[in-house]
């Protein structure tokens, strides 16, 4: 029986205007396919005009311009539509969905679902729910103790995965799903009987831990940033602008 890290898997990523999930944009989104390990990588992508202002910042790390995206970007409440139904169909196959940093690219998606169509990822994904798998969180639960950052590109360089392009959705996607397959294998013996609906599971309860975790070092540190526990998004959902 193979194993679900060596099978079929989906993986999720988006550009966007800024880092705040709350209130941010996407700009551009992919979602990849890969039936096991070597096969070809499908790929989906989508071009948005988010509708407004592109930071300079934001333009600099994905190279996408306000002006670049007016021109040849989709609207966003029809680009939102296809990628939430595309996200529902992969998950009516049973495939799991790979999503580095689910919280950021998930919550982004949802407050973009809400604000032009006026429905939840949830509600829209419901039957059968998302299955997802998160390598930031398996990694920092599975090898916690390790020192360094825990980035995608940090990521890829520990597990040896390329990421030939950075801060391109289809590509970030793909070494996310790599990176996931590598952390399968090096750890096969606590994940290799664990079911993806399992680990799903598992890593909300992961994630809040080392929710708390951070926030405790952030109080011993004199910051009064808050840390949401909340996993694979967030559950607060103010009126979206």
């Amino acid at each position: 029986m193979t194993v679900w890290y060596e099978g079929p898997l989906a993986a999720f990523d988006t550009e966007t205007t800024g880092v705040d999930p709350e209130r941010d944009r996407i700009v551009s989104a992919a979602l990849v396919v890969q039936e096991a390990p070597g096969a070809e990588v499908r790929a989906v992508r989508w071009l948005v005009d988010p509708g407004v202002p592109v930071p300079e910042g934001a333009a600099a790390v994905h190279g996408l311009t306000g002006e670049h995206l007016r021109e040849h970007g989709r609207r966003p409440a029809d680009a939102v539509g296809e990628i939430v139904r595309a996200l529902a169909e992969r998950a009516s196959e049973g495939l799991p969905l790979v999503v580095m940093n689910a919280p950021f690219d998930l919550t982004l998606l949802d407050r973009e679902s809400r604000r032009h169509h006026g429905t939840s990822l949830t509600d829209a994904v419901a039957s059968p729910a998302l299955c997802v798998l998160d390598p930031r969180v398996l990694d920092k639960h599975l090898d916690r103790y390790r020192k360094g950052r825990r980035t995608l590109a940090a990521l890829c360089e520990h597990y040896g995965v390329e990421l030939a392009e950075a801060h391109d959705a289809a590509a970030d996607a793909s070494a996310a799903l790599e990176v996931v397959r590598e952390v399968g294998r090096r750890h096969a013996r606590r994940l290799s009987s664990m079911s993806p609906a399992e680990l799903h599971t598992l890593q909300s309860v992961w994630h809040a831990a080392q929710a708390r975790g951070l926030q405790a070092w952030f109080a011993r540190n004199g910051s009064d940033e808050a840390v949401d526990p909340a996993w694979p998004l967030r559950t607060e959902a103010p009126a979206a602008v």
